[in-house]
């Protein structure tokens, strides 16, 4: 029997714990779990793919791949060996877009099955761009992301509204 390996893609630009959630939930349902960054130059990221990287691999367990890809997903599965896309679902809003990239996905690669997953509710509305542009105003991110998140954001986005 071959291995249940899922790929969870993202930008996490930057990681948050709604993203820790799905990781953590999604580990016992596949052998294997690779969390998959998203290089997409077409996107102006606030972190480099590496400073990503890093920053994912300090929060998750060792037995977490995390790994880049560019291009199409379904290539990045090939290459891992995985038949599972995980992708977390917040709001209605994200199932229109979600649903049309799991069926191009499986158009692609019949062999490619989407699992999605709702964060835990205190999670729901977060999002990174949420989480960067509450940062940058000064607002609290205490509980929404881990604490080196919050000083990574320090260090490369000055807060600007009141609190700063």
């Amino acid at each position: 029997m071959s291995k249940r390996i899922a790929v969870y893609p993202g930008s996490f630009d930057p990681i948050h714990n709604g993203h820790l959630d799905i990781i953590q939930r999604c580990r016992p349902l596949f052998d294997e779990v690779v969390v998959a960054v998203l290089h997409n130059e077409a996107k102006k990221a606030l972190f480099t793919v590496e400073e990503r990287i890093e920053s994912i691999r300090e929060m998750v367990d060792a037995d977490v791949r995390v790994e880049s890809f560019s291009g199409l997903l379904v290539d990045f599965m090939d290459q891992v060996g995985a038949r599972a896309v995980v992708r977390g679902l917040r709001a209605v809003s994200d199932f229109e877009y979600e649903l049309q990239m799991a069926l191009m996905n499986r158009k692609l690669n019949p062999r490619v099955e989407t699992v999605f997953m709702m964060p835990k509710e205190d999670y729901i509305y977060l999002s990174s761009r949420l989480v960067k542009e509450v940062f940058s105003f000064g607002g609290n991110l205490e509980g929404l992301v881990p604490d080196s998140v919050i000083e990574r954001l320090g260090r490369r986005l000055p807060p600007r509204g009141p609190a700063a």
